[in-house]
C-alpha cells in the first residue's frame, strides 16, 4: 500500500483536487429554498424562485452550478414565514387600554431586493416588527374595543395586512395574513376601571333606545288619534242622527256599566241626556 501510494501520489492528489473543483460548480437547491447567486456583490441570478399558483416539484429546484471562488451562492426561504409582535399595550378610540399579542405571516417573493436590502430572513423580521406594532396601534386607536369583538375586527386585520404589505414590499417579502391571538384588558383596577365604564356605556345607550321608543310610541299614538277622529267625522258627516245614537249609546254603556251596585242617577224624565230613552228626536 506504501508503495502504491509513493508511486501514484501525484496522480490521487490530481484526482482529488480535480474531483473537488468539480464539486464546487455544483450545489444543491431544496424544495424550500430559493437560491440567490451572488458575484462581486451583485445578485447574477436566482434559481428556484417562488412564483404563485407554480405546481409544485416543477419550480426549478436541484442542481446547479456556479463559477468557484467568484460566485457565491445565498439561500432563501420560500416557505410561509411567521412574524410574532411582542405583546403590546394599545389604547383604543374608546380610551380602552388593551393587551394585544398579533403575529402576521409572510414570504419572499423577491429574493434578489431581500439580499440587498435586508441580507437575510431574520433582517427582514427585525425590520418589520416595529412597522407591524405601529401599524396595528394607528389601526386599533382608531376604533373601538367593541369593534374587536364584531365582524369589524376583520376590516381592521385587512387594513393592518395592507399597510404592512406596502412597508414588506421594500424587502422583497409579502404579507400573507395579519392576525391578533389575545386583545386583553389589563389586570387589576384598570380593568375593573374599563368594566365600569362599559357598564355604564351600555346604560346610557339602553336608556337612549328607550326613550327614542317612548318618543315613537307618543308619535304613533298620536297619528292613530287623529285618524280616529277623522273616521268619527266622517262617519258623522255622512249620518248625523246615527252617530248621535251610538254616541248616547255608548255614553250609556260606560255609566251603568261602570257604576257601583250602591250608586244613584237621579235625572228629570225631560233630560237631554235621556233623549234617546223617549225616543225623540
Amino acid at each position: 500500500m506504501t508503495a502504491v501510494w509513493d508511486r501514484f501520489k501525484l496522480v490521487i492528489i490530481a484526482l482529488a483536487v480535480l474531483a473537488v473543483a468539480i464539486v464546487s460548480f455544483f450545489f444543491v437547491v431544496p424544495e424550500t429554498q430559493q437560491a440567490v447567486i451572488v458575484r462581486g456583490g451583485q445578485a447574477i441570478g436566482t434559481v428556484n424562485r417562488f412564483k404563485p399558483n407554480e405546481p409544485f416539484g416543477q419550480t426549478g429546484a436541484g442542481i446547479w452550478y456556479r463559477v468557484p471562488f467568484l460566485d457565491q451562492v445565498q439561500f432563501v426561504d420560500r416557505r410561509v414565514l411567521d412574524l410574532d409582535m411582542d405583546r403590546q399595550q394599545v389604547l383604543s378610540n374608546d380610551q380602552q387600554r388593551l393587551q394585544v399579542d398579533a403575529y402576521a405571516r409572510f414570504r419572499i417573493i423577491d429574493p434578489v431586493l431581500m439580499v440587498e436590502r435586508a441580507g437575510n430572513t431574520e433582517n427582514v423580521v427585525l425590520q418589520l416588527q416595529p412597522i407591524l406594532t405601529s401599524v396595528l396601534r394607528q389601526e386599533l386607536g382608531r376604533r373601538p374595543f367593541a369593534a374587536l369583538l364584531t365582524a369589524e375586527r376583520g376590516d381592521a386585520m385587512a387594513n393592518i395586512r395592507t399597510a404592512l404589505d406596502r412597508q414588506a414590499r421594500q424587502y422583497g417579502a409579502q404579507i400573507i395574513d395579519v392576525r391578533i391571538k389575545r386583545a386583553d384588558l389589563p389586570e387589576g383596577t384598570p380593568l375593573e376601571a374599563a368594566f365600569v365604564r362599559m357598564e355604564t356605556d351600555r346604560t346610557q345607550e339602553a336608556e337612549t333606545i328607550r326613550a327614542q321608543g317612548r318618543k315613537n310610541a307618543q308619535i304613533i299614538r298620536a297619528e292613530a288619534e287623529a285618524d280616529a277622529a277623522r273616521t268619527y267625522a266622517a262617519a258623522y258627516g255622512k249620518d248625523p242622527e246615527f252617530y248621535d245614537f251610538y254616541r248616547a249609546m255608548e255614553s250609556y254603556r260606560r255609566t251603568f256599566e261602570n257604576g257601583q251596585a250602591d250608586s244613584s242617577v237621579i235625572l228629570s224624565p225631560d233630560n237631554e241626556y235621556l233623549r234617546q230613552f223617549r225616543g225623540q228626536r
